[in-house]
């Protein structure tokens, strides 16, 4: 998968984490691909060029188009990814917290799902899907996502001790105690557990579960000849055990199930985030 990485500009880094630009051709007589796409600890927006993906939750419902922008809330689920011909997006991943603080709204609200942008970022995001499909370069429309976003940020929601003890939590691939978490972020507790749930749309505790989770998950698919074990072992598991427990709850299935599963395709949707 071709794509690029970009550092935000300066005025989106106390929200933004990165910019990835993403630009697929399916190989020659291939016109669609499955892919799986499990849960990440990142809340992102999502804008697609030419050919917007279909999404298929993994409870038995049909593949779904989604919008050209597509704002992605805390995720806790697994689903699968469909892609036609070619995949031509750019992704905006948000710090912990900070898609909270841009849109003001509790993150609870989106939980595991994904929303089309007008919804929550307003009509503007119409005219600026017309401008990224007439973008004559992938630097030109990272500059128009940018711009438009800046523009969001006039009156943000105030950054707080909670987002520099989330972002440690992230830094430590989930494995700190929520104590010590809580303890960073100058709460009790309690506090601590609230305040998550309204600005990362889940508790603690399945926050540090999803981060650890995602770590591995991303090692299978950038490293596919690890062993299992050096991959729990790289992720901060305490035993394979618990991170089978894991596979099961965030990926619908076992590691072993997972590797068949990406065996058939020739997509590899999270080798890339950071």
């Amino acid at each position: 998968m071709a794509g690029q990485y970009f550092h935000p500009h300066l005025a989106l880094q106390d929200f933004v984490l990165g910019i990835s630009a993403i630009d697929l051709n399916l190989p020659p007589g291939v016109n669609e691909v499955i892919t799986p796409y499990p849960p990440t600890p990142l809340q992102s927006i999502m804008f697609y060029f030419e050919h917007p993906i279909q999404m298929q939750k993994l409870d038995g419902s049909s593949f779904e188009k989604q919008s050209p922008i597509v704002v992605i809330g805390p995720q806790y689920t697994r689903v699968n990814i469909l892609v036609t011909k070619k995949l031509k997006a750019i992704r905006v991943d948000f710090k912990p917290g900070g898609l909270f603080r841009l849109l003001g709204s509790p993150m609870s609200e989106l939980f595991d799902q994904g929303i089309p942008a007008h919804a929550v970022l307003g009509n503007g995001i119409i005219d600026l899907n017309e401008k990224l499909l007439n973008a004559r370069s992938v630097n030109e429309a990272v500059e128009l996502v940018e711009r438009f976003l800046m523009l969001k940020i006039l009156s943000p929601k105030k950054a707080l001790p909670f987002d520099f003890a989330l972002n440690m939590l992230m830094e430590a691939d989930g494995n700190l105690s929520i104590e010590k978490t809580a303890s960073l972020a100058c709460m009790s507790v309690r506090q601590f557990e609230r305040i998550c749930l309204e600005r990362v749309g889940m508790s603690p505790k399945s926050f540090a579960r999803i981060i650890r989770f995602s770590k591995a998950y991303r090692l299978r698919e950038s490293q596919p000849d690890l062993s299992w074990i050096s991959i729990a072992m790289g992720a901060g598991y305490f035993d394979q055990m618990h991170m089978i427990k894991d596979f099961k709850q965030f990926a619908g299935t076992t590691p072993t199930l997972m590797d068949h599963a990406l065996g058939e395709t020739p997509l590899r949707m999270q080798a890339n985030i950071l």
